[in-house]
């Protein structure tokens, strides 16, 4: 089967190029009933030019004008309409004006899933400033990294955060400013002396009328608007830029791909602060005028109750929130949901899915917060993460890569070559340099000298670029794709990067330990791969099951804390030195692979505990007959 590697017309989607010098030939697989919605999501791609005068507050300030009493932000109890929402950014706005912050200002926010989120985000944009979403869940070197690296000019702390800014030094000549939670418990605010009461103050004084569009006078929509965190492979964070544009864009794109309106309610319970939330969701959202319905955290308890109270008709997943329901929460007897949208969901799980909770869309994706293509299924096919009908319609692309020496694979002129089906490679999207074209372009990290590491040149001829994903995939015959895994050392786990090397470095500093190796194992029906840590202690030491957890609390963040530990009593190195993992990735946590003793994160019992099928199954995790078989 050949497959170009060109990229299709401007006037149909990406590039001027329409024919390729390399695979002249073009193959288009039958859509069926998925043209009409890869025809409207090409539009509704370009509906915003890079260069029009339009920004995500004028959306917001559209909606307010068009149908201001409708429902936007539901959390709680508490119903806060489009007017409201807009009102009370507005009242912020002009707050943060007196505090100083200008147009082209970069503005961090730290807080938790609530509507004050919306308004913070929404009141500096109406200024022209950049909005940087800060992870919650970090503290410590990490956080001082993120905000220097943004250049933040100040920092908007919620009182549930400001426990993880006290914890932190060298932040004291940062302007921080308060936003009161109702709900946060022991605060203690004298914790943070330079925590300023200055907007709460001031934004009771807002004027009735307020208009903040000469602020925004001459910013494009191609412009930057928001910076959302990824981590990277060093493991500090790295800030991914979104324009306008792009925010817009993914929110028109799918608008009309899973057919919103005004009557939508979202469920939101995946953080803010990471791309899925504050993108796909919430841009979707707002180009349908529809209603979001917040949580700060996901309950397997409380789910169902609040779809079918809040008449939930999009649910936003990823595999794992998908996999507790099946195992903990009874089906409703009704169920509003008529459409999901997500990522991680196996095909296993899919099936189980439908069968325990009945018919539903289920919008399955791949793509990352950085990325300039992604892939999503439009069909229900069961299993996949998107299909690529045509080649001539996406600036996606599969390449050839060698896992065992860690490279590209090329050819005789030193070009990647592209995969055929069933072969695995890294997914890359070719970045698109047309100032008339929005869509395709590589909008980078906050940080330019973090760009290289991610751009391929030269790919198939002298002087292309493609975006570098750090993804394996494959693809069958009907180029249904299919996620792999992550290359390298960093793995994905709870849909966050976690890198091997940052946790050794900060778990090498528990008392005893002579060697750690991090890396991550495969866990079948879990979305990537959970930590696993193998330890050596050194002579005359015994690792504190309890107290390690303690460290392991305090020190990492929730998602790169080591779900398995096996204690090793020498460490498997290579002939230079080097830890070596692919073996002990492929043994896992699997006892008869493994003869190290063997130990499983339990945070009921706040201690790692022997790993057997008992607290396995207590755990979530499946039996040791079904590991062995998601292992081979």
């Amino acid at each position: 089967m050949s497959h170009s590697h060109s990229i299709p017309n401007v006037k149909t989607d990406l590039s001027r190029e329409s024919k390729s010098q390399f695979y002249p030939e073009h193959e288009i697989i039958p859509l069926d009933e998925t043209q009409s919605k890869m025809d409207k999501r090409s539009a509704a791609a370009m509906r915003i030019a890079p260069t029009a005068n339009y920004t995500i507050a004028d959306r917001l300030e559209n909606q307010a004008t068009a149908d201001g009493a409708h429902p936007f932000i539901l959390h709680g109890n508490e119903v806060y309409t489009y007017a409201q929402i807009n009102r009370q950014a507005d009242c912020l706005a002009f707050a943060l004006q007196q505090v100083g912050v200008q147009r082209g200002d970069t503005i961090a926010i730290a807080l938790e899933n609530r509507s004050a989120f919306f308004v913070a985000w929404f009141a500096i944009a109406k200024l022209g400033a950049v909005t940087a979403f800060i992870n919650t869940h970090v503290s410590g070197k990490p956080l001082e990294h993120a905000i220097e690296t943004i250049q933040a000019k100040g920092v908007i702390v919620g009182d549930e955060c400001a426990k993880i800014f006290a914890q932190t030094q060298n932040l004291a000549d940062i302007p921080m400013w308060r936003l009161a939670d109702s709900s946060a418990t022991e605060v203690d605010l004298s914790l943070l002396p330079q925590l300023s009461n200055a907007l709460e103050e001031t934004q009771k004084l807002a004027p009735i009328a307020l208009d903040f569009k000469s602020h925004r006078k001459g910013i494009e929509a191609q412009d930057p608007m928001l910076l959302i965190f990824t981590s990277g492979t060093t493991g500090l964070p790295k800030a991914a830029v979104y324009s306008h544009l792009r925010w817009l864009c993914s929110g028109d794109v799918m608008e009309v791909t899973i057919g919103a309106d005004k009557d939508d309610v979202f469920y939101c319970c995946l953080p803010l602060y990471h791309g899925a939330a504050a993108t796909s969701v919430t841009s979707t959202a707002l180009a349908a005028g529809a209603t979001i319905f917040v949580r700060r955290k996901f309950s397997v308890s409380q789910f169902w109750d609040e779809v079918i109270a809040h008449k939930v008709t999009v649910v936003q997943y990823i595999g794992e929130i998908c996999r507790y329901l099946l195992h903990k929460a009874q089906a409703p007897d009704e169920n509003p949901v008529r459409v999901m949208m997500g990522a991680g969901l196996t095909e296993k799980a899919w099936r189980a899915w439908l069968d325990k909770f009945g018919s539903v869309e289920i919008y399955e994706g791949w793509g990352s917060t950085e990325a300039n293509t992604n892939l999503i299924n439009l069909d229900n096919y069961i299993g996949a993460c998107g299909r690529v009908p045509d080649w001539q319609r996406t600036n996606f692309r599969l390449v050839k890569y060698d896992v065992e020496n860690a490279c590209h694979v090329r050819n005789e002129e030193g070009f990647l070559v592209l995969c055929e089906p069933g072969e695995i490679g890294e997914g890359i999207g070719y970045i698109v340099q047309d100032p008339n074209i929005g869509v395709g372009r590589f909008e980078g990290y906050s940080n330019a000298a973090e760009n290289d590491k991610k751009i391929l040149r030269n790919v198939f001829e002298k002087g292309d670029m493609y975006w570098s994903s750090g993804d394996l995939l494959r693809y069958d015959e009907n180029r249904y794709f299919y996620f792999v895994d992550r290359i390298g050392d960093t793995f994905r786990w709870k849909s966050e990067n976690v890198s091997t090397q940052e946790v050794a470095q900060v778990l090498g500093g528990y008392p005893g330990i002579e060697l750690i190796n991090i890396y991550g194992v495969q866990v079948p029906e879990h979305e990537g791969r959970a930590g696993m840590a193998a330890i050596v202690m050194q002579a005359g030491h015994t690792l504190d099951l309890t107290a390690f957890y303690d460290f392991v609390e305090k020190q990492l963040p929730h998602y790169a804390r080591p779900v398995f530990l096996r204690i090793s009593a020498t460490a498997d190195l290579t002939s230079t030195f080097k830890l070596r993992k692919l073996d002990l990735q492929k043994q896992g946590y699997c006892p008869k692979l493994c003869h190290d003793p063997l130990f499983i994160k339990h945070d009921d019992e706040a201690q790692y505990v022997p790993l057997n099928e008992h607290t396995l199954n207590e755990l979530g995790f499946l039996p040791f007959n079904q590991i062995e078989e998601g292992i081979n």
